[in-house]
């Protein structure tokens, strides 16, 4: 970008837009929790009054946010920090050497102490030739480059908020809108253009092109972004309370945004407060003002190295996002999970050069990364100078590759390089790398990505091929019992039927940070489905327990009215000579009469005959 004049007014027309996008990230609203600090040289512009300073950069940060509305990321100052006594890093007019010094401060000093997702400097210093800001492409959310420089170059501070607006778009991954990509903005030149222009000049542009809407997508879905979809702690953010800022704080049941932008039925924009008997107004697990079942999911994994969330039936919000640890093999182990992106050789060819690129054979990288000269390094030392890539790092140096477009697409100024290099049998193998020119606004972005896997169990970290366990991934994952993988929080996400926090115990999966795997109602019905057939049981025993002596009495008399009408007749008994009846007082049975198939002969009974009949003895 260059040198701008200033403005002393701005018409800011703010769109949606609606990318389709492989997973629901354009949908979901993102939050960048950004930190401005602002250098000596911008507090002595100022009038070295801090609350001056201050409340320029909260005008900055909101300018910033509302561009990015437009792109449904919302952007959140959590911090203001102002150098009035010294600068904390070192500031100069090469605007390359400032924006190194201060990434290393903030990830040695500022992060540490302050977590944020993004920080930019606003510097006081004019930088050389026609820089005003410098930011490493597709670098948001890592801890060594999500950040940006920006000259404080109008006194309105407009100026230096479109100039934030197009650094952080480099953060995202937004290429500039040259003619040859053929962008589409619906604001003329004469009235700004857009963002990602190279080059901007009066007035300031407002809006985003369709080429960083479709750069920011495809950046979403290589997982570009990962810290994003967490809302801001509203205690943390600059500038007080306000209903109808978008942000539910202290005291608000909810914050649709102002009266005449708000939307929601859930919520009453007036007074921040939910409406009827609304349960909750915001969040992927709040549906119709109700919260969603624990267990539903709520944000898909983006890629390989991305984990799924779930709601946890207690919070309107979807959990914070979580990804692999890194170092996980992904890509069938073609690559290793970093800061929730698949580093490949194989992808940053296709990024430069467009499909069917490739990386070229290693001899490439070894000869070409030897030189230490603009078209072949390990990049630049802290003096600024071109460094030499020795062999084992020569895969962490300038990218190359081979096939794909006859010159780079990533829309920049930058030219092919290409090498011949001879081989020992004979023939030539063709190495194309790419050149930025001085000038640009970001680092060279033809150098391997960090995180990239540079040999078997190898990955590219700080320009030197290094072994992956120095993340410490094995170790992470050894406490998960072989059913859960480790995530970049260090906690274990479980398979499905395993419960955190070390997947060793009987569960419904996921972890501790992304919510429970399987819905809760799963447990209900198991539960209700046990408990029915239980009391059904029970009430069977109790019936069968009460009726018994009725079932055994008709049991038995079925039983006796077969025996007869299975026992043959019987026939009669001679004559009793003392003339006693001939019915015996006993039954069949009894007297040893024996019914086929009623079981064995039964021991018989002897018969006792009765006593002769008194004779009275005659009187004397």
């Amino acid at each position: 970008m260059s040198s701008v004049a200033p403005e002393n007014h701005i018409k800011s027309p703010f769109q949606s837009f609606h990318t389709r996008h492989k997973r629901h990230a354009q949908k979901t609203t993102k939050y960048v929790e950004l930190i401005i600090v602002a250098d000596n040289r911008e507090f002595q512009k100022q009038g070295k009054d801090v609350d001056k300073v201050k409340q320029r950069l909260a005008e900055i940060a909101n300018y910033v946010d509302k561009f990015y509305r437009a792109l449904n990321i919302r952007v959140a100052l959590v911090g203001l920090e102002v150098w009035s006594d010294s600068d904390k890093c070192p500031i100069t007019q090469d605007p390359f050497t400032t924006l190194h010094e201060f990434l290393d401060w903030r990830k040695v000093k500022l992060l540490p102490q302050k977590p944020h997702d993004n920080a930019q400097l606003i510097s006081g210093v004019y930088f050389q030739g026609t820089t005003i800001g410098m930011a490493p492409i597709m670098s948001m959310c890592t801890v060594e480059q999500s950040g940006g420089i920006v000259m404080d170059h109008s006194e309105n501070p407009l100026g230096a908020a479109v100039t934030l607006a197009h650094e952080l778009g480099h953060n995202f991954g937004m290429n500039h809108d040259t003619p040859e990509r053929g962008c589409g903005c619906r604001m003329t030149v004469d009235r700004g253009g857009c963002i990602m222009t190279p080059s901007t000049g009066y007035p300031f542009p407002t809006v985003f092109s369709t080429c960083s809407k479709k750069d920011l997508a495809a950046s979403l879905e290589k997982g570009v972004g990962m810290c994003l979809y967490n809302m801001p702690e509203v205690k943390v953010l600059y500038g007080g309370q306000k209903c109808g800022n978008g942000y539910v704080e202290e005291g608000e049941e909810c914050d649709c945004g102002e009266l005449e932008e708000c939307m929601n039925p859930c919520c009453n924009a007036t007074t921040c407060t939910l409406k009827g008997d609304a349960v909750c107004a915001h969040g992927q697990c709040c549906e119709d003002c109700r919260l969603k079942p624990a267990g539903t999911l709520c944000r898909e994994s983006s890629n390989s190295c991305d984990l799924p969330e779930f709601c946890t039936g207690a919070n309107p919000h979807c959990p914070a996002n979580v990804y692999l640890h890194d170092g996980h093999a992904c890509h069938n182990v073609e690559g290793y999970c970093y800061n929730g992106i698949c580093q490949t050789h194989e992808q940053q060819c296709i990024t430069l050069w467009g499909p069917g690129a490739k990386p070229a054979p290693g001899i490439c990288f070894e000869r070409v990364n030897s030189a230490g000269d603009p078209y072949g390094n390990c990049g630049k030392d802290s003096k600024g100078s071109f460094a030499k890539c020795d062999a084992r790092d020569a895969k962490c140096g300038k990218i190359q590759c081979q096939g794909g477009a006859n010159r780079p697409v990533i829309g920049t100024n930058a030219v092919s390089i290409e090498t011949n290099i001879p081989l020992q049998e004979g023939g030539r193998i063709l190495c194309r790398g790419t050149h930025v020119y001085l000038g640009d606004d970001m680092p060279d972005p033809g150098l391997v990505l960090a995180g990239t896997k540079c040999g078997d169990g190898m990955v590219c970290l700080n320009r030197q091929c290094q072994n992956v366990s120095v993340f410490g991934v094995h170790e992470c994952s050894g406490k998960c019992n072989g059913r859960g993988v480790c995530n970049n929080k260090k906690n274990c996400h479980c398979e499905a039927h395993w419960a955190p926090p070390f997947c060793e115990k009987g569960g419904f999966g996921g972890s501790v940070d992304s919510g429970p795997m399987r819905l809760a109602a799963d447990s209900v019905v198991i539960t209700v489905a046990i408990l029915v057939t239980l009391v059904s049981l029970l009430v069977a025993t109790v019936i069968i327990f009460l009726k018994r002596k009725t079932l055994l009495r008709l049991l038995f008399t079925n039983k006796k009215s077969t025996l007869e009408k299975l026992s043959p007749p019987q026939k009669p008994l001679p004559a009793d000579p003392l003339g006693r009846s001939s019915r015996l007082g006993h039954s069949a049975k009894a007297a040893g009469v024996h019914i086929p198939g009623t079981g064995p002969l039964p021991i018989p009974i002897p018969t006792v005959p009765r006593p002769p009949p008194t004779i009275p003895l005659p009187s004397r």
